[in-house]
């Protein structure tokens, strides 16, 4: 690394500083009035010019490839979206009601209001099922996840969860964070079992900036990512949900699991500095070609949505 910053800010620009000035281009001129010398010249000009342009691009070129490659850790393009309503792309724009709406990729319960900007839940991780006349070689999913905003406000989701999956009789878990519109990335150093505990927490100590915390209590382990701002979109703290979703990979929805149910307890949201449970917030179910597949539930400190 150290040759490489020499390299780029000391030897190159003297040598595109050296041929720019005048009197060395005619002194080599002179030096080298051969045709064949000439070209020999004009060649190695060349090729000092090209190599200097690309030593100096060469740090854009990392940080270009250090994002596609990090993006492309995004499991397969695996994305959580905004509700949208059902057989449509369109989004769901739920009013500050406790009545049920319908979206095609979320159930469970929405806040909706301002200055949201922590949000925890806690669940039993299920062990999901293949759905009545599902296809014993292809995989089926769901997520239990909390978040900030994606409904009032679309430009940003702050969220983490676990997902669960199944293939045949092969059971999958993993743990992921996101800050859509980026995908979603794997939690590494935690490992997920059906039966464990697990508690989920997002906070936002600004627009751009927050953490994704996920707790396994069963187990002990803890594993935190921290965004610290550079983020492809700004929250606006107008929603605090806790989620069941099936969630989106290569642009399409994956088959949906038979997750059986999923309570979130001690399901708190802080707006300011005060805490408020889901009680009063909007309830959302998941519709599909027309067949409901799921219902929600509040209390004062729990959301409760069970696959039917």
């Amino acid at each position: 690394m150290h040759y490489h910053n020499i390299y780029i800010n000391g030897i190159i620009p003297q040598i595109i500083w050296l041929f720019t000035q005048p009197s060395y281009y005619h002194f080599l001129l002179n030096q080298f009035n051969h045709p064949v010398c000439n070209m020999k010249f004009s060649a190695t000009l060349l090729s000092a010019a090209l190599l200097a342009t690309s030593a100096i691009a060469a740090p854009l070129t990392e940080k270009r490839a250090a994002r596609k490659a990090a993006r492309s850790a995004g499991r397969a393009g695996r994305i959580s979206n905004p509700p949208y309503k059902p057989g449509t792309n369109e989004l769901l724009a739920l009013n500050k009601t406790s009545h049920e709406e319908y979206s095609s990729n979320w159930a469970g319960a929405v806040l909706i209001g301002t200055g949201y900007t922590s949000v925890t839940g806690t669940f039993t991780v299920p062990t999901p099922k293949l759905p009545t006349g599902a296809s014993s070689k292809e995989q089926y999913c769901a997520s239990a996840w909390v978040g900030i905003d994606g409904d009032t406000c679309d430009t940003a989701i702050l969220q983490t969860g676990v997902d669960f999956c199944i293939e045949g009789s092969t059971v999958s878990y993993d743990a992921w964070y996101e800050w859509y519109p980026d995908y979603a990335y794997d939690f590494s150093g935690i490992t997920i079992s059906a039966g464990d505990v697990i508690t989920t927490t997002v906070t936002a100590s600004s627009t751009t900036a927050g953490t994704a915390v996920i707790e396994n209590v069963t187990t002990g382990k803890s594993v935190t990512h921290t965004f610290t701002g550079g983020v492809d979109g700004d929250l606006c703290e107008y929603n605090a949900e806790w989620i069941v979703e099936d969630f989106e990979s290569d642009d399409e929805l994956v088959p949906f699991a038979n997750f059986g149910t999923v309570t979130f307890s001690d399901a708190t949201a802080k707006s300011g500095s005060t805490s408020v449970g889901p009680s009063g917030a909007t309830l959302i179910d998941i519709e599909q070609s027309k067949v409901i597949l799921t219902s929600s539930s509040v209390s004062s400190t729990s959301v409760t949505v069970t696959y039917v």
